[in-house]
């Protein structure tokens, strides 16, 4: 009965401790961003302020995802400082819970968190994310310029030249677009021409289209062996269009990796997206693993300042061995399970090295 009380308090205090820095990470990325979306409004000639605090309101959950696992190390950090300043780790002890206890304890609170994360929290990121996209995407002048992947694949929306244009392909092969149906109307959306083609090299936004025929608005054909065909996309700016994979939820990101298959498209970022989404509970227990060794390491006496600084630089190092893998993974370099999961294999070993002693400290 005794026990349950104290794990209770542990739960508490380590709640208690999350939430706070939580609060306070929002609010710093809450100040930094609303001084980016202020500009940005600044620079098109809207001085109104709520639109920038929307915006800010909207992307602050996809931005706090990100950056959770740090979170949950420095939140272990004032857990560890709390307990330090009131000798409750020895209290602990004498009543049956160890060190070794203490973190289990933690880690298991820590896992609900993560499943909380990638579940109902990031259905919300992702949601908020959208509709970020979305209205900012109003005031950008990127908004007439349209690409939409479903199972019929892939569909472009352009305009250039007082005309607009519909294209629609069935698969992208490299730099190239299979199975063609153009449609071009003037800005009063009356036909101008139809053309249908076998394929269109890309790579280059002065697209070739190849075994051509052109339907005029008279409906007279013409057939053309190669013709040049003038667009503001080419493959790299197709790419760039779907790799903004943070509005996407979970179901949704398996859809846009089927419809991606579909069309030839590359799934390296889907699938690295999707496995760092299910690696965040075992990122926090790593996060909260390290942080209680760091602590548990370091004697009372030491500056508590230091210490959150030590604990700011783990992070750092830890987020740019993330990164380096993460890049390898994108790049083909490494298999994307490799890519996501061997840094957390490596910080758990090392995990394991530092918590053999931990009961002695």
């Amino acid at each position: 009965m005794l026990n349950k009380i104290y794990i209770r308090h542990i739960y508490n205090i380590f709640l208690q401790r999350f939430i706070y820095i939580t609060l306070i990470f929002s609010s710093l990325i809450f100040i930094l961003n609303i001084l980016e979306e202020l500009k940005f409004f600044t620079n098109i000639g809207i001085s109104n302020i709520s639109l920038p605090v929307l915006l800010t309101v909207l992307n602050l959950p996809s931005l706090l995802f990100e950056i959770f696992p740090f979170i949950i190390l420095i939140t272990t950090q004032f857990f560890f400082i709390k307990f330090q300043n009131n000798s409750e780790i020895l209290i602990f002890r004498n009543n049956g819970i160890n060190n070794l206890k203490i973190i289990s304890y933690i880690c298991l609170l820590v896992f609900f968190i993560g499943f909380f994360i990638i579940t109902f929290f990031h259905f919300l990121s992702s949601n908020m994310k959208h509709l970020y996209l979305e209205f900012k995407n109003k005031y950008t002048q990127d908004n007439k310029y349209l690409a939409v992947i479903n199972e019929n694949g892939l569909w472009i929306k352009d305009q250039i030249d007082n005309e607009v244009i519909i294209i629609h392909s069935e698969k992208i092969n490299s730099y190239t677009l299979e199975n063609l149906f153009i449609t071009v109307y003037d800005n009063d959306f009356q036909n101008k021409k139809n053309i249908i083609a076998k394929n269109a090299i890309i790579n280059e936004k002065n697209w070739k289209i190849n075994d051509a025929l052109v339907l005029d608005d008279f409906g007279r054909k013409e057939s053309f062996s190669s013709i040049n065909f003038k667009t503001n996309f080419d493959y790299e700016r197709i790419n760039n269009l779907f790799s903004n994979l943070e509005s996407l939820n979970i179901l949704e990101l398996y859809n846009q990796r089927k419809d991606f298959i579909n069309v030839g498209l590359t799934v390296s970022d889907i699938d690295i997206k999707i496995n760092q989404i299910f690696s965040v509970p075992i990122s926090l227990i790593i996060f909260t693993i390290l942080s209680s060794i760091l602590m548990l390491n370091i004697r009372h006496k030491n500056s508590k300042t230091f210490v959150l600084i030590s604990g700011i630089l783990l992070s750092v190092i830890i987020y740019y061995i993330y990164y380096f893998f993460g890049l390898l993974g994108s790049n083909n370099k490494l298999p994307i399970l490799v890519a996501i999961w061997m840094p957390n294999l490596i910080l758990f070993l090392s995990c394991l090295i530092g918590i053999v002693n931990i009961n002695e400290k």
